[in-house]
Formats: C-alpha cells, structure tokens, sequence
C-alpha cells in the first residue's frame, strides 16, 4: 500500500489527509502542533500554528479574474462538503447560519450583483440584496446569504479523530525541510508521495506572513457579519459557537511580527463592532471579553502553491499551502485537487468520502 505522508496538521493538512486517507492510502500525519482544546492552546507558543487563531468562515467573494475564479470553485466545493459533515456529524463544529456583508465603497462586481445572478451564477443559497433601512450608517451597499463557520478547535480535533480512528498515523515533529521526510523510518514503510501543507513554504521566496489581532469575546452573535470600510479596514464578526464565543476583528498587516495584541486596537476594533451591529451589546450593552488574539496568517504573493515537484526519482511532493486567510473556506476544494494531484502519480485504492 503506497504511504503518503502529510506535512501540517493545519486545516489544509488534516482535510487533505482524511481525504486521500478516504482513497485508500496509509497516511501519517508529520507536524510540530496539532488540534487542542481552546482552554488549554498557548498563544504565544502556538502564535505561528494559524489554524486555532482563524475565523474559520465562508464569506462571499465575487471572482473577477481566473485565480478567483478557482478559488470559488474551491468554496463551493467545500460548501458542499461541510454541509454533508454537519448533517453525519453535528459534533464536528460546524454552525449553518446567514453571512452578511456590508460595504461602504463596493467595487462593481459587488454592485453588479443580482438576486439571479447570485443564486445561478455564483451558486450562492439564500441570497438577498440589503434594503437601504436596513444598512448601518456609513454603509451602501449590503446583503445576506446562507453560509457555514466553525469553531476551528472543536472542528480541526474532530478532523484529527476521525483520521486516527480511520487508521491514520501522527507524529509529533519540527522539520527542517520536506525532503529529509523521504529518508524517515516509518511503521507505515517508506514515503512515497509528500503533502507539504506547512503553511510557511520552506523557503519559497514568494512567502510573507499577515499579523492579524481579533478579540474573542462571549457575547453570541446570530450570524457572521463582514463590514469593508472605504479606507480598506475591516470589522467583522464570526461565531464560534459550541460555547466558543464570537470573535471580533480584524486588522491585516503584512510583515508585522509583534507577537503582542495591543489594547488599543482590541478597543477601536470592539467600537467599530458595536457601532455596526449595536445588538451584539445584548441587554447589559456592553461586551464581555474572553481574551485577545494574535495569529500570524502565512500568505503567499500570486496566491496559493498548489503543485507537484520531482524529487528523489519516482518521489515527489504536492505542495498545498499560501492560502492566507482563506485556509477554511477553500480547504476541501484543495484537498480535493491534491488528491487529483495524487491520483496523476499514484492512481486511487478506493472512494469512501
């Protein structure tokens, strides 16, 4: 039986792993952090461990260009895929619930939306253009539609399970570089094919991270609000659900490494939250903050590394990673086109997903 090994246990890592584990193969899982609960995950430690820090949401994203193109498709994809976990396994940490987007500037693909156009074109389910009276102030343009959102540490522990009791293998290990993997003694026998869904690219020159802070606070929140302001900041909320609290963010700042989530900006970024969507205050009106957040999202110009690499003769590596913040709203799609990777070098045992 070929052995595939998956490099992350990541979002990217572990859906890429369950799934080519479903086709048949021995699959371990190599990563230096894995899934934890939310009580006991170290933030300073774990800060470049991106996927517990996630909003771990699906937003609606008009595509104008080919890459964003594939990447709807890639949302759709794992829309669909979600939608079949949550209705197997209502543990897993998946919430079904209205997404809404408020823009104070919309580009014209925003604009050039209709009811038909997002329902047949873009396949999105439930949509419905915003009234004037219903938009904050600031905001023209607006509109809700059906999405899903995790709390990522109870979904990225089920994932992890699910793969153990299926069989999967993980080992707890920092490495270097990729390629030392295919020299590693495994219980599985010797690597064939390497899933490298590290994140950082290992060197790839194209790499470059995005601090982002959020603040988690307990107040619920019944649906996942995004709000693009005119000057390109963004405030915006994601449930957590199961008892995981709502996050609210966010900032986006490329090549900042300050570890250190600073409480102004936990204040502005709580401000611009309630002044959108003032009924997160609920009866006491005010906010109950759980902790800050700092995670370091590993972004890559020109988009995501999705290929193959040669190496060591018949070896090879699929490279999956640079995703940005987009990691849990494309993670299926990628998982699926790294499986069709797979199949090109070594052909499916069976189809169980």
């Amino acid at each position: 039986m070929p052995h595939i090994v998956v490099l992350g246990a990541g979002v990217i890592g572990l859906s890429s792993a369950l799934w080519i584990q479903a086709e048949g193969h021995a699959v371990t899982i190599v990563a230096r952090d894995f899934p934890n609960g939310s009580e006991t995950v170290d933030a300073a430690s774990q800060i470049n461990y991106t996927s517990p820090w996630g909003g771990a949401h699906n937003r609606l994203v008009p595509p104008t260009t080919a890459p964003e193109e594939r990447e709807h498709a890639m949302s759709l994809r794992t829309f669909d895929h979600m939608r079949a976990v949550h209705k197997r396994y209502p543990e897993a940490g998946i919430t079904f619930m209205k997404g809404i987007e408020y823009l104070e500037a919309p580009s014209e693909a925003y604009r050039a939306l209709t009811v038909e156009k997002a329902t047949k074109q873009l396949k999105m389910q439930g949509f419905r253009l915003l009234r004037n009276e219903e938009l904050p102030k600031g905001v023209t343009w607006g509109c809700e539609y059906d999405t899903w959102c995790v709390n990522p540490m109870v979904y990225c522990s089920f994932l992890l399970r699910r793969f153990a009791i299926l069989g999967g293998k993980v080992l707890k290990r920092e490495v270097r570089d990729p390629r030392e993997i295919f020299n590693w003694k495994f219980e599985a026998g010797p690597v064939d094919t390497l899933i490298n869904a590290s994140g950082n690219g290992f060197g790839d020159e194209n790499m470059f991270i995005t601090r982002g802070q959020t603040c988690l606070v307990a107040n619920p929140c019944p649906a996942t609000i995004t709000r693009q302001n005119a000057d390109g900041s963004w405030t915006f909320s994601v449930p957590r659900n199961f008892d995981g609290g709502t996050i609210i963010g966010g900032t986006k700042e490329p090549n900042n490494w300050d570890p250190n989530p600073s409480p102004q900006v936990r204040e502005t970024l709580l401000r611009n939250f309630a002044a959108t969507y003032p009924q997160i205050l609920g009866a006491e009106g005010k906010f109950t903050v759980m902790k800050d957040i700092v995670g370091r999202r590993p972004t890559r110009k020109g988009g995501m590394r999705l290929k193959t690499e040669s190496v060591e003769g018949n070896k090879c590596i699929i490279h999956a990673y640079g995703l940005g913040g987009r990691g849990y709203e494309l993670s299926w799609g990628v998982a699926d086109q790294v499986a069709g990777l797979l199949t090109e070098h070594i052909p499916p045992r069976s189809s169980k997903l």
